[in-house]
């Protein structure tokens, strides 16, 4: 009962606008997932390539403006793929280079792409499922049912490959081996890493009787997608260490006495998700929490119970204000119940139903997100904290614009925030004096006005892991057009 009432109580404490006293968070996970199955997010476009970049360019160049951070960008639907693979083909939604052109690369464009915004980009893989009939017949001698029919199995007339198959995490492990090593993402995540569902029966009697070996049926699928996930991650960690490894699971991890029963992680798609992150074998979990009330806010309790100091981020079902017919309102209620249970942010299903403003969303989330957020730090991986840049200098350049250009850790993955203050003080954990984050190059330009107002100018650094440096020397700045 109390889990219903406690959004009317955070919206009666907070106001409308749903900020707390103390400001938003300087440290958020602020995501969206960016659905290129069918098109959805994107691209719209089929027949220009150009057109096809310029699509994303804008869409990601909204995602900065609205200050999110991190795009889950969708590199393999259905047994096809977003990225130059030797292993699988390239989705036929992605229009021809054209003669004498080298062929386009999706991941490699969205990657540089994000980076120059400072948003991270996480390469997102449907794991199991490789469509229906018709999907496989169109990737011809391609589809791995085609090449490999063993590793697969039909059901409900879907094919899928056959988590009970030791030989599918090789399969599957030799695509993260080519994500990985080829790219400079900053994450890989897994969806869809899961049994199909316990309704009819999955074709996998012949797997079982060889692989059983007196475990039931749901504990040994249980332990082959858990298998596989250790398999991944330790994999992706001997590769590239800073790699964060996560999936997106059912919204609810297990049934809450007789509240959730029916339709959960644990016991209906043999995914033990909780037991992932409590092994150590997950950096994050975004589960797919697209439920109001009484089936989302006990369940985010509960993810947390089991976080073991990982990140988890509850995934919003924005689609939900067009499909069931929710209020911008439903979703706030969950960002403000996220924030006051110290999860690490927000992830949003899907970008086009935030972007497009759905029932007034992103002009609320505006508030929400009106400064920007750095990425939680991954201690358990590393816990150094990089040096401090130096040297900073802010002039104003021949265009007009404030120009602060500064020395740093050029060696390995260092990123850089700005912040801004009015006195010589500051606060890394003050959202408001924050201007920007993920910065790939140490400079940073604006357009400031010439208010007569002096500020100090910060600047930090943020390793692979997202480790924050301390603040180098400030630059004291005074914003005038008669004072130089």
């Amino acid at each position: 009962m109390a889990h219903k009432i406690f959004p009317l109580l955070i919206l009666f404490l907070t106001g409308a606008t749903g900020l707390f006293a103390s400001g938003p968070p300087a440290t958020e996970v602020r995501a969206v997932w960016l659905t290129t199955n069918y098109g959805l997010d994107w691209p719209r476009n089929r027949t220009s390539l150009e057109v096809q970049k310029r699509e994303l360019t804008e869409i990601l160049d909204n995602l900065k403006k609205h200050n999110f951070n991190t795009v889950f960008f969708q590199v393999r639907g259905r047994g096809e793929v977003l990225y130059n693979s030797r292993i699988e083909p390239m989705s036929s939604l992605i229009a021809p280079a054209g003669p004498g052109r080298p062929p386009f690369d999706p991941l490699a464009f969205a990657v540089e792409e994000c980076h120059k915004r400072g948003l991270a980009c996480h390469a997102w893989v449907v794991t199991y499922p490789l469509g229906n009939d018709r999907h496989v017949r169109s990737l011809g001698t391609q589809s791995v049912t085609k090449k490999n029919p063993s590793l697969t199995k039909q059901f409900q007339r879907e094919w899928f490959l056959d988590p009970g198959n030791p030989r599918t995490d090789d399969y599957l492990l030799s695509i993260v081996k080519e994500i990985v090593a080829g790219y400079d993402i900053d994450g890989i995540h897994f969806d869809y890493i899961r049994y199909p569902d316990n309704r009819g029966r999955f074709p996998d009697d012949g797997m079982y009787r060889q692989y059983g070996k007196g475990k039931s049926r749901d504990e040994w699928r249980r332990d082959n997608i858990t298998r596989f996930v250790i398999k991944v991650y330790d994999q992706v960690k001997a590769m590239k260490p800073w790699v964060q490894v996560s999936s997106a699971p059912l919204g609810r991890y297990r049934a809450l006495g007789n509240n959730g029963v029916g339709w959960t992680a644990l016991e209906t798609v043999s995914q033990d998700a909780g037991k992932w992150m409590m092994m150590g074998k997950h950096d994050a979990i975004y589960p797919m929490m697209y439920y109001k009330e009484r089936l989302f806010y006990p369940f985010v309790d509960d993810w947390l119970k089991h976080s073991n100091g990982r990140i988890v981020v509850p995934g919003l079902g924005a689609y939900q204000m067009i499909e069931l017919g929710w209020s911008y309102r439903d979703i706030l209620n969950q960002v403000d119940y996220t924030r006051q249970n110290d999860s690490h942010g927000q992830a949003y299903f899907r970008t086009e139903n935030v972007l497009s403003n759905t029932k007034g969303i992103l002009r609320e989330l505006e508030e929400y997100y009106k400064y920007p957020a750095k990425l939680p730090p991954m201690t358990w991986l590393s816990d150094s904290i990089p040096n401090n840049p130096y040297d900073l200098r802010a002039e104003k350049n021949g265009e007009g614009l404030l120009e602060l250009s500064w020395e740093g850790n050029r060696d390995g993955r260092v990123t850089y925030n700005v912040y801004r203050s009015e006195n010589d003080t500051l606060s890394l954990e003050n959202a408001e004096e924050l201007m920007a984050v993920g910065l790939r190059e140490p400079m940073f330009r604006y357009k400031a006005g010439n208010n007569d107002k002096a500020y100090y100018y910060y600047i930090t650094a943020s390793d692979a892991y997202n480790n924050e440096s301390g603040p180098c020397i400030p630059a004291f700045f005074y914003h005038s057009e008669t004072v130089k």
